[in-house]
C-alpha cells in the first residue's frame, strides 16, 4: 500500500468565479471559450470591469481540483505547487487543509509576491472562459518537487498548463523521470485545447515515447494527433498512451484501458457551468482505478461527478456531494 494515491504538479489558482453575457467579451476584446494568460495589469483591468461582490472565490487549478476531487471521494493525495505569501495564498492553503490534500508548503516560508488568480467568466450558454494571471506559478521548478512522496505515490498527475512555462516543463519532464524510476505510473492532462495547439512540441517532450494514461478531450486529441475524427485520433494515441480517457463533453466518454475501447454513457443534465468538469473527471477516474475499480466502472464513476460538476457553478463538488456519486453508483 502506497501512502498517496496520486501525486500531483501543476498551477496552484486561486478561482474567481463569475457570470457575464457575449457582450461582454466584445467590449474587453476577450476570446471565448479558451484559457488565456494574462499579465497583472490586464487582469487588474477584467476584474474592474465584473461585479466583484457577485463574484466566488474558490480554490482551482486544474490539477489542484482533481486532487480535491480524490480526496473527497475518500482518496489521499499530495500537491506539489506554489503559492504567495499574501492572502489569496492563505485561502489557498487553508482549503487545501480542509479538503485534506498534502503538500509541504508552510505559509511563513511562502515567496513574496502574487498568488495566481483566474477569472472564471461563466456565461448563460453554460460555456467557460479563463484569463489566468500565474503569479509565483512562474517561478514552479523541479526544486519544489518532492521525491520521497512521488515514490509513495500510486501514480503521479501533471496538468498540461505547466508547459507554456520553461521551468514547469522541467518540472513535468523531472517529475515523470522520477516516477519511472521508482516505477510510479504516469499520469497526464492536457487542460485545454490552447496548451496542444500552441505548445504541441513540449506537450510531446513531456509525453515521449508514452505516459501509463492520459486525459483529454475530443479537440485536444484530434489537435494533438492531427487528425479530423475521434476514430483517427484514437487510433494515434495508442502508440503514445498506454490507457487514455477521451471526454465527449454531452456524448459521454471514450475509454482505451489498454486492450478494448469503452464508450461512457453521459448522464443528461441541464449545464450552467463546465468549468472543472475535465478535472473532475479525472479526479473521480484516478480514485477509482486506485481503488480497485476497473476502467469501465471509473468511466461510470467520473461521468456521474463530472455531470453534477457541470449543474452548478463553480469546479468542484462539496464532500457531501462527492460521497452521494459514490452512493448512487453502489
Amino acid at each position: 500500500m502506497k501512502k498517496y494515491d496520486v501525486y500531483a504538479i501543476g498551477n496552484a489558482i486561486v478561482d474567481i468565479v463569475t457570470e457575464v453575457d457575449d457582450t461582454f467579451f466584445q467590449i474587453n476584446g476577450i476570446e471565448k471559450g479558451l484559457m488565456t494568460l494574462v499579465d497583472e495589469k490586464r487582469q487588474s483591468e477584467l476584474m474592474k470591469a465584473i461585479d466583484m461582490k457577485k463574484s466566488k472565490l474558490s480554490g482551482g487549478g486544474s490539477a489542484g481540483n482533481t486532487v480535491a476531487a480524490i480526496n473527497q471521494f475518500g482518496g489521499k493525495s499530495f500537491y506539489s505547487c506554489l503559492v504567495a505569501k499574501d492572502d489569496l495564498g492563505k485561502f489557498f492553503l487553508e482549503d487545501a487543509t480542509r479538503n485534506g490534500i498534502g503538500t509541504s508548503l508552510k505559509y511563513e516560508t511562502l515567496p513574496e509576491g502574487h498568488t495566481g488568480r483566474c477569472l472564471v467568466m461563466t456565461t448563460p450558454d453554460a460555456g467557460r472562459t479563463m484569463n489566468t494571471f500565474l503569479g509565483v506559478n512562474a517561478l514552479f521548478s523541479p526544486a519544489h518537487l518532492d521525491e520521497e512522496a512521488i515514490k509513495n505515490s500510486t501514480y503521479i498527475y501533471m496538468e498540461g498548463y505547466l508547459v507554456p512555462s520553461p521551468d514547469g516543463l522541467q518540472a513535468m519532464l523531472e517529475t515523470k523521470k522520477i516516477a519511472e524510476k521508482h516505477k510510479v505510473g504516469v499520469a497526464l492532462t492536457f487542460s485545454d485545447p490552447s496548451m496542444v495547439k500552441y505548445f504541441g512540441d513540449q506537450m510531446k517532450q513531456v509525453v515521449g515515447a508514452s505516459v501509463d494514461l492520459l486525459f483529454c478531450n475530443d479537440e485536444e486529441a484530434m489537435i494533438f494527433t492531427g487528425t479530423n475524427s475521434i476514430d483517427e485520433a484514437r487510433e494515434e494515441l495508442k502508440k503514445v498512451a498506454k490507457r487514455f480517457a477521451i471526454t465527449l463533453g454531452a456524448n459521454g466518454a471514450l475509454i482505451y484501458d489498454g486492450d478494448t475501447f469503452i464508450n461512457i454513457e453521459p448522464y443528461t443534465v441541464k449545464a450552467v457551468d463546465t468549468n472543472g468538469a475535465g478535472d473532475m473527471f479525472a479526479g473521480a477516474f484516478m480514485y477509482a482505478i486506485t481503488h480497485g475499480h476497473s476502467f469501465a466502472e471509473a468511466g461510470k464513476l467520473a461521468s456521474l461527478a463530472s455531470s453534477k460538476v457541470v449543474s452548478q457553478f463553480g469546479p468542484r463538488l462539496q464532500t457531501e456531494q462527492a460521497r452521494k456519486v459514490l452512493t448512487d453508483l453502489a
